[in-house]
């Protein structure tokens, strides 16, 4: 019995689960978000979390650190400039995993794993600072009825027909 041993084998040798995680980490820093099974996301936090914390170091060892597990300048690059600096004031738990509810072919629980936005985008809302004005949804049912009404209004009657025109004799 595997009584609290830590980490998921997720049904893959050494190597394979290595390098599921380093091509998820690429694409979750890349993107910002992605989808996957809840068991891997859960497991992915712990590298993603990891390179953030790297991140803000940002110093040569720091860079060589997360090169080598990642193998991608560019990422690096966006670990340090963008998303290390979005996240100096906080200690941990930079990514949010979003049930999603269970995949079709094979009933897979699924999660949205992403890095969450920064704290200047969470004081602007805080604020009140509009965003992006909504139409109420009442007003917008009321503009399509009127549409409808117009475009049936317009429309020209039919001629009668041999049987219309039977039943008026």
């Amino acid at each position: 019995m595997r009584h609290q041993v830590s980490g998921r084998k997720l049904g893959r040798t050494t190597s394979h689960r290595w390098a599921l995680f380093r091509n998820m980490v690429n694409s979750l820093v890349d993107k910002e978000s992605i989808r996957t099974t809840l068991h891997k996301a859960k497991e992915l936090r712990r590298f993603a979390d990891r390179m953030i914390t790297i991140g803000k170091k940002n110093d040569l060892s720091a860079k060589r650190e997360a090169f080598n597990f990642l193998r991608s300048e560019t990422i690096v690059k966006k670990i340090f400039d963008e998303l290390a600096p979005r996240f100096k004031d906080r200690h941990g738990g930079y990514t949010r995993i979003v049930k999603l509810g269970y995949r079709p072919g094979d009933a897979a629980a699924m999660a949205l794993i992403q890095y969450l936005p920064g704290e200047g985008a969470a004081k602007a809302k805080a604020k009140g600072e509009p965003t992006s004005p909504k139409e109420p949804k009442i007003k917008a049912k009321v503009e399509k009825k009127e549409k409808a009404k117009k475009t049936t209004a317009k429309k020209e009657p039919k001629e009668k027909t041999k049987k219309d025109k039977k039943k008026a004799k």
